[in-house]
């Protein structure tokens, strides 16, 4: 029973390994299964597929092959020019079935049962349009430019190649041949224009060739010459050379005595610069060591001396400065005191005026008699007064320069102000008798003294004018400059 049991677990392995192996369908990588006989959602009423195995039913699926592999066509065409020349056109088209699904579609449904005739359409396909290509040309254009009639044939056939499902991997115009000779013909110029640069490169290579052997034929003989000359050259060397050793002794005598000679005159030579050095240590580096000192002797007492002056003078200048500053000091604080004491008197003898005539005017108006006896009684002291001037004007011009003493001191100091070093030989005595004659040139004393003098003879005038006209008296005061 086992025996029956595993007996027919092996029958079911192989049947079931055979039916694997007839429902299994591998494509190849070259190749594409197209299984039709029952629906498929592409909508192309089959299924395609490449490089993978799929399942087929038998008896219900029919699975075909078409192959992926590279084809060729040859071309061999008759074409007419644009100027009406036959030509025949050899190449070689080189396609396969494209790999995506719709050039496989294409192709399938075209060449499925046909895949011989491949070739054969193409090369139709090519034909036709090679010739409406080759129409529009000139056989020139296509010697010329074969690059140009090779992508306008591929490019033209593409579409058409498309709808069969095929691409072109490859498109080559191999020969372009010409039954009436007229490529021929058209080479005929380049070939005389090569022939005729032939033969004169032909020319030109026996004329450089006849020159070659000339100049060859030339250096031979001016090699023979040189030769010659050389020879000539040698043999004279030689007998010179022969005269020089016959001349050797007496020439080594002479050369010998010239070195004997040419030696001592370089000893003398080597004395007297030696001698020369000698006077030079012993007498004249010692006169110039004594010439240099006696000279460095003589700028150092000169300079001495210059400095010592020089201190002197400026000694002499600071003592000047200090002596003026301290007279200046001086001065300006005698002016100083002698102004103070001088408003001093002033206002004194102003308040007294006009106390003076205060009262006498109280008295004009209390007693009007008085006071025409008191006019009469000043009129009497003016003209004594005048009198008086008359006989001593210096004492009233005393008396009015003490009363104006300061603007006196001013004008005096006024002198100095532009003084900036002053130098006193005797002192006090010195300095009094210079303030006294810089108050002198000042002029100051001499103005006031004329302007009193002139008041003061108008005043004697008047009063005298006065009493002879029968007028009554006036007090009248002598008019006093008022310097604070």
């Amino acid at each position: 029973m086992l025996i029956g049991i595993a007996g027919a677990v092996v029958a079911s392995i192989v049947v079931l390994v055979v039916l694997f192996k007839l429902m299994w369908r591998v494509a190849e990588p070259n190749e594409a299964l197209i299984i039709s006989g029952s629906k498929h959602g592409e909508g192309l009423g089959f299924r395609i597929v490449t490089g993978r195995g799929t399942f087929v039913m038998p008896g219900v699926q029919v699975v075909r092959r078409l192959s992926l592999d590279l084809n060729e066509a040859d071309l061999d065409v008759e074409c007419v020019t644009s100027q009406g020349i036959p030509v025949h056109v050899k190449g070689v088209v080189i396609f396969k079935v494209g790999d995506d699904s719709v050039s496989i579609a294409n192709a399938g449904r075209r060449f499925l049962d046909q895949q011989q005739m491949m070739g054969h359409r193409v090369h139709n396909v090519f034909a036709g349009h090679l010739r409406s290509i080759v129409g529009g040309l000139t056989v020139e254009d296509m010697i010329r430019d074969r690059e140009r009639l090779t992508a306008e044939t591929r490019a033209a056939s593409g579409a058409e190649m498309e709808k069969l499902g095929l691409i072109i991997d490859s498109l080559q115009i191999q020969e372009i041949l010409d039954p009436t000779g007229y490529i021929t013909n058209l080479a005929a110029p380049h070939a005389a224009a090569v022939q005729r640069d032939a033969r004169i490169a032909a020319a030109e290579a026996d004329r450089a060739a006849t020159e070659a052997e000339q100049e060859a034929f030339a250096r031979k003989a001016e090699a023979t010459r040189n030769s010659g000359i050389q020879q000539a050259g040698y043999q004279a060397e030689l007998e010179t050379a022969q005269a020089r050793a016959l001349q050797a002794g007496p020439l080594a005598q002479a050369a010998s005595r010239q070195e004997v000679v040419v030696q001592e005159t370089k000893v003398a030579e080597l004395e007297a610069h030696r001698k020369e050095q000698q006077l030079q240590a012993d007498v004249r580096k010692p006169a110039d060591a004594r010439a240099y000192e006696t000279r460095t002797k003589a700028e150092a007492d000169r300079d001495a001396r210059i400095s010592a002056a020089e201190a002197l003078a400026r000694e002499t200048e600071l003592k000047a400065g200090a002596e003026a500053n301290r007279v200046k000091v001086a001065a300006t604080a005698e002016a100083e005191a002698t102004r103070a004491r001088g408003l001093a008197a002033a206002e004194a003898t102003r308040a007294t005026g006009q106390a003076e005539a205060a009262a006498a005017e109280a008295k004009g108006l209390a007693q009007a008699e008085a006071a025409r006896a008191l006019g009469l009684a000043e009129a009497e002291a003016i003209k004594a007064r005048a009198a008086a001037l008359a006989e001593n004007q210096e004492a009233v011009v005393a008396q009015q320069l003490a009363e104006n003493w300061p603007e006196i001191v001013r004008a005096g100091a006024d002198a100095f102000g532009n003084v900036e070093h002053m130098v006193l030989l005797n002192g006090a005595d010195g300095m009094g008798e210079m303030f006294a004659k810089a108050l002198t040139m000042g002029g100051t004393g001499l103005g006031l003294a004329r302007q009193l003098l002139g008041a003061m003879n108008a005043q004697q005038s008047a009063a005298a004018a006065a009493p002879a006209a029968g007028e009554r008296p006036v007090a009248q005061s002598i008019p006093v400059q008022d310097q604070g």
